[in-house]
């Protein structure tokens, strides 16, 4: 029985384990709010390996959280169906009260039920299910939505107008419903109906699918940026080695850019921006102590000059005289000057003499 990747997010140890520990019976479908606030990345595009042995279904892959800090891609599969006449509805993202992120478990049941308008492509175009139908207790698959092994599966037909009336066009790839940018989408009376029913929940090949992924630290956002490297298996990967050398490559979704977790990106700029406000707090204090230079009347030093003859006291003075207090009450010491003038014509006498 699988225990949704949600719940483990959440950290329900003992929910976990009870889940676990319960046979594979039915019970209605899970929604367990996770708060994560970081966007999840757009659906890769990918090739779809072709289904290896007859009432395989299709399992899209999809983008999960490690409960940590980062996304990781959960590689498309073939699972074969718990029983006949049991489809698949993928779990999906949609936004939650309170601005976080839900996940939406996937689960078995009789009827495709809602999942979020999320266009997974391969007959999951965003409502409904396009990719074939049960005829007794055999799958014949639509190879308009789905590719076949045509040398062991021989039950199939082709209806692309079903492919048509049940895809909803997502040029973004988007892989989450609601909130800022996510699929405008809302379940049906129908769905809603059939969501509150009971279900089974993922095989234990899925589980052990999901873990093998988030073992593949190449699945995770942050190393491939949206791009996986492993991106579908044929079948339920049992060991990381498998899925490396079976899986196939995806691509960027046309017009996506690479895939940047925002509130890393955000936490960079918010740092550095704190720090430059700092320096520059004291560079409008440094031209404060250079204000002197302005007043740079020193020049007026003639008035200093005057007394030129007294040549070695007026030297001393000068770097007083740069302030411009200091420079008016020194006229004062010129006064007994005159005193000195009387005394120096006797000398000048004596000289001429």
């Amino acid at each position: 029985m699988k225990t949704t990747w949600g719940l483990r997010i959440v950290c329900c140890g003992l929910l976990t384990g009870a889940l676990v520990s319960m046979p594979v019976a039915s019970f209605a479908q899970i929604s367990i709010g996770v708060s994560i606030n970081i966007e999840p990345p757009a659906l890769p595009v990918y090739v779809q390996p072709p289904c290896p042995q007859p009432n395989y279904m299709w399992t899209p892959g999809y983008w999960a959280w490690d409960g940590i800090g980062d996304y990781y891609w959960v590689p498309g599969t073939w699972v074969l169906a718990p029983q006949p006449g049991y489809l698949w509805t993928p779990g999906y993202w949609g936004w939650g009260d309170g601005g976080v992120y839900v996940f939406h478990a996937g689960y078995w049941g009789t009827q495709v039920g809602f999942y979020g308008g999320v266009n997974y492509g391969f007959g999951y175009g965003g409502g409904g299910f396009a990719g074939g139908e049960w005829r007794g207790g055999v799958f014949a698959y639509n190879t308009a939505a789905v590719n076949v092994n045509n040398t062991v599966i021989h039950t199939t037909y082709v209806n692309k107008t079903i492919v048509n009336n049940t895809t909803i066009i997502n040029d973004t790839h988007t892989s989450f419903n609601g909130g800022p940018h996510g699929v405008e989408a809302k379940p049906t009376p129908e769905q809603e109906t059939f969501a509150r029913e009971k279900h089974i929940a993922a095989t234990p090949a899925q589980v052990q699918h999901e873990q093998v992924a988030k073992q593949d630290k190449s699945n995770f956002a942050s190393a491939n940026h949206g791009v996986p490297a492993h991106a579908a298996v044929a079948r339920p990967a049992t060991s990381v080695a498998e899925l490396q050398h079976s899986a196939v490559a995806a691509k960027a979704a046309p017009g996506t850019k690479p895939y940047v977790s925002h509130p890393v990106a955000e936490a960079k700029p918010e740092s550095r921006s704190l720090a430059k406000p700092e320096p520059t707090k004291p560079e409008p204090t440094k031209p404060e102590p250079a204000r002197p230079e302005p007043a740079r009347p020193a020049q007026s030093r003639p008035a200093p000059a005057r007394p030129e003859n007294i040549a070695h006291p007026v030297q001393p003075a000068r770097p007083a005289a740069t302030e411009p207090k200091s420079a008016a009450p020194r006229p004062a010491p010129p006064k007994p000057a005159p005193q000195a003038h009387p005394k120096e014509p006797p000398e000048e006498h004596r000289t001429e003499h």
